[in-house]
């Protein structure tokens, strides 16, 4: 059983907006991901022709799925039109942390079946709130079940960078790796020996090639891990080397990820959103967690939320596989799913401790078995 906590978006830019309403008309300049959404929510919220309401999208201090709501726009739009007066209207940081949706939580139970030479024949996999992103298995498996079951939720939820395939891909490849270390296989090869999928044997190639996976001496204390999965039409692999120390303290030493998406069509800024989606995915795997009790958020600020900074930041390295052949794809929510689960994976293989929830670290050590 894997479990995964709620976890905030924290914008650089918390929500805000600008509103004007003049001679029936209004206008709102907000940071929203859902421009055309908004715009209905106004015209329906203050009974406005539809074509008279107008929404622009300012340069954004970052949403990552976190503004597709309007809360900002329909307050500052409300204030505007009772007092005939443009207003500016802008969360403070503990509004952001209180009243925004969160990542979901979720429960996930994985049973498994598989013979002796890696072969997986049976799997189960049962995904209760997060979502059903990248909730199909990419391995050849004969008997498989992968269901999704709602429930109800105490706290608000709704997208994050990556949806669902997050908590998905890690429960999955966390639970990949302890089958192959159940028969001693090495975790490279026990996926390849289950996949069909050419590209993504492709990017778990060219991770391995470029991270030096078949190099690596076994050391006391130091583990490797792997994760790779298809999100959104890109085909990711990422690679993890971590260092544990006898206090159980876990350093990230680097991290490498190849990343398919087809015809890359613009380089510079691919590169950056694949680092980018590296670096965010390290507050998810390691300290990023949202602490509530009795309705309460209890760590609604930066001083108590804790996001990552330059010296989580390990060593990284980005292999874009350039497919011409391939018509482009999405990329900015694949990049960060195999994050969590390389990283997991490699304190497997360093401690023998498997670990199966989210956040890994909250206190930044690990109990050595």
């Amino acid at each position: 059983t894997y479990t995964i906590d709620y976890i905030a978006h924290v914008p650089l830019e918390p929500r805000a907006a600008v509103a004007k309403f003049e001679n029936g008309k209004l206008t709102v300049w907000t940071g929203t991901q859902r421009p055309f959404g908004v715009q209905q929510d106004l015209a329906a919220k203050f009974d406005i022709p539809k074509e008279n309401v107008r929404v622009l999208v300012p340069d954004t201090g970052s949403g990552y799925g976190g503004k597709h709501s309007g809360e900002a726009a329909l307050e500052a739009a409300s204030l505007a039109i009772k007092t005939g007066k443009p207003i500016k209207l802008v969360w403070t940081r503990e509004e952001e942390f209180i009243w925004a949706y969160f990542r979901p939580a979720g429960v996930i139970k994985v049973k498994s079946g598989f013979k002796k030479d890696g072969a997986i024949t049976a799997w189960k996999f049962d995904n209760y709130n997060s979502g059903t992103a990248s909730l199909k298995s990419q391995y050849r498996i004969p008997n498989q079940q992968n269901n999704f079951h709602s429930s109800r939720t105490p706290l608000k939820q709704g997208s994050y960078r990556g949806l669902a395939s997050t908590a998905n891909v890690f429960a999955r490849e966390s639970h990949i790796s302890d089958m192959a270390a159940m028969i001693g296989m090495d975790q490279l090869e026990f996926r390849l020996k289950n996949l069909d999928d050419a590209r993504l044997k492709g990017v778990l190639q060219a991770a391995a090639k470029s991270f030096g996976w078949h190099t690596k001496q076994k050391r006391k204390g130091v583990g490797y891990g792997i994760a790779c999965d298809f999100v959104k039409g890109g085909y990711v692999a990422t690679c993890a080397e971590v260092m544990v120390a006898e206090d159980g303290t876990v350093k990230i030493v680097r991290i490498t990820e190849a990343f398919d998406c087809g015809a890359i069509i613009n380089p510079h800024h691919l590169e950056h959103q694949i680092l980018g989606a590296i670096v965010q995915g390290l507050g998810g795997a390691l300290f990023e967690s949202v602490d509530f009790a009795n309705g309460k958020i209890l760590n609604a600020n930066l001083s108590t939320y804790r996001v990552p900074r330059f010296k989580d930041t390990p060593e990284i390295t980005i292999v874009m596989v350039n497919r011409t052949d391939q018509s482009p794809a999405g990329a900015g929510e694949a990049p960060i799913v195999g994050v969590a689960p390389a990283i997991r994976n490699a304190i497997l293989q360093a401690t023998g401790t498997a670990l199966k929830t989210l956040p890994l670290l909250p206190e930044g050590k690990v109990k050595w078995p």
